[in-house]
């Protein structure tokens, strides 16, 4: 059994535990977001059909009027994709005192009811998609959020596992494109999601034997052990852990968990430093929950509207909209392939040795700078794409969104772990994404003043784009925080070199 042959067994169980997990993400955590696909299943069995009217136009031709049923889809997917986040909060609270398991549980517990829900629904409880997607998002996420600490497990690779999972997490919107797929070829709904609701047992075997019943530390203790073996496993208080251990065991001076001294408030106790609320209210969180939430808005939008988008750009065409969706969901994909990049670029430090008196957690800001700029301007660039009406355009547009994405979210989490003390990740974590649900609601105002403009997008469009220029303070304000740590170091070393000089006189 795993954990029972020392190093070697550790080694093969760290890996087992990684593979497993990404393979969790990449089918189950992040599915709503393939809400585009589903809608093309749903319409046809006929939900929410009741609100498509006949129409008379100007020529006098009848026809089928279905916004309010579009409507209603992309509100789902609205109060979906805000449950997500929302929740969230809560969710890192949890996470944080009772641990991985006790978490695990919960998102199995509400992955499998969404599931069911979805199964035993039809077109006479359409209403019933509002509780189950949203039921399922949040279990998603909280297979994301306590799959993210596997990174600890691998040290210098941390940021990038972090990001690879963030990126399966977005990648897995392509199984409501198989479950499309499978419905073409004769494979029910239902059939689909009592699949996908089985599977939890999958889910229930690796919260058991693969994942620790507390927290994973970071940096990883040498007699660490997780998850059920014949080797008794120890489990860590991460808040202890931290407190207790040596600073002089990182790399260069600071310690990986020292305070950023000029960031939180000026208090004078290190563990007031170190506080939830101090590090709630310094501007390095302000400035990413501002860098995730207006980036995150336009990729809500642009999710829940792109079905009708397609729609008016081909001429309500269904078999092109199916192409152009197939297409989309098939990019989807690729998140997993584009968040190791960004996972490099922020480790891109790790493999040679730090400055004199640079702190690990300093070079892991410096290194984060690039990442978040990047992540800027990739959102930057979609939005201009997705603002302007050419429909082969969007293939560039699909190719720009799914990047964005995955460096998005991959970026976020790295961030928080980087800047922050570990033992408020998910609280910090939740908070970020729950604050950035609130502002993800005006999604719905966006949707309706695109109503008001006679369904074109393009004035909205251009709302959003002009929104998304505030991503780019986070980055410029990391890099001005590095200089001026930079700064304080040179004056303190140029003070301590001028007192030795003065001392050797005498």
């Amino acid at each position: 059994m795993l954990g029972c042959k020392g190093s070697s067994g550790t080694g093969v169980r760290y890996k087992l535990t990684l593979a497993t997990g990404l393979l969790e993400c990449l089918c189950f955590a992040g599915v709503v977001f393939g809400w585009a696909s589903l809608v093309f299943v749903l319409k046809t069995d006929g939900y929410f059909n009741d609100l498509c009217i006949n129409a008379t136009d100007a020529s006098g031709e009848v026809s089928t009027d279905c916004s309010l049923q579009d409507e209603n889809f992309s509100l789902v997917f609205t109060v979906a994709s805000f449950m997500n986040n929302f929740l969230t909060l809560p969710n890192g609270f949890f996470y944080d005192h009772f641990g991985t398991m006790a978490t695990r549980f919960l998102a199995i517990f509400l992955y499998t009811t969404g599931t069911l829900i979805v199964a035993l629904s039809n077109k006479a409880f359409s209403v019933l998609l509002f509780p189950a997607m949203s039921i399922v998002a949040v279990g998603g996420i909280l297979f994301l959020m306590t799959n993210m600490q596997v990174g600890n497990l691998f040290g210098s690779r941390r940021s990038t596992i972090i990001t690879v999972y963030n990126g399966a997490f977005d990648s897995s919107s392509v199984i409501f494109l198989i479950i499309k797929v499978l419905y073409e070829k004769g494979v029910s709904l239902r059939s689909s999601f009592l699949f996908l609701s089985a599977c939890n047992l999958i889910h229930l075997l690796r919260t058991l034997f693969l994942m620790p019943k507390s927290h994973i530390p970071y940096p990883i203790p040498e007699d660490y052990k997780y998850g059920m073996s014949c080797a008794k496993s120890r489990s860590y208080n991460v808040e202890q852990y931290e407190a207790e251990r040596d600073p002089s065991s990182d790399r260069g001076r600071g310690g990986a968990n020292e305070p950023l001294e000029t960031d939180t408030l000026q208090l004078t106790d290190n563990s007031e430093k170190d506080s939830f609320r101090s590090c709630v209210l310094s501007w390095f969180f302000l400035w990413h929950l501002i860098w995730l939430s207006v980036m995150q808005l336009r990729h809500y939008f642009f999710i829940g509207t792109l079905n009708p988008m397609l729609n008016r750009l081909a001429n309500q065409d269904p078999d092109i909209v199916s192409e152009y969706t197939n297409a989309f969901a098939f990019t989807q994909l690729c998140g997993v392939l584009c968040a190791p990049w960004n996972g490099l670029l922020m480790d891109r430090h790790k493999r040679k040795p730090l400055d004199t008196g640079v702190s690990e957690r300093e070079a892991d800001l410096r290194s984060s700078v690039l990442s978040l700029l990047l992540t800027s301007l990739q959102c930057l660039l979609f939005s201009i794409c997705a603002s302007i009406p050419f429909l082969p355009l969007q293939y560039v547009t699909f190719i720009l969104q799914v990047l964005n994405r995955s460096f998005l979210y991959g970026g976020n989490a790295a961030f928080i772990s980087i800047a922050f003390p570990g033992r408020h990740f998910g609280k910090l974590y939740g908070l970020a994404m729950s604050l950035s649900a609130v502002v993800s609601l005006l999604q719905y105002p966006c949707f309706a003043l695109n109503k008001v403009f006679g369904g074109d997008p393009f004035c909205v469009n251009i709302i959003l784009t002009v929104l998304t220029l505030l991503a780019f303070i986070h980055p410029v304000y990391v890099f001005l925080h590095c200089r001026e740590l930079a700064k304080q170091r040179e004056n303190s070393q140029s003070i301590s070199e001028a007192s030795i000089q003065e001392t050797s006189m005498y």
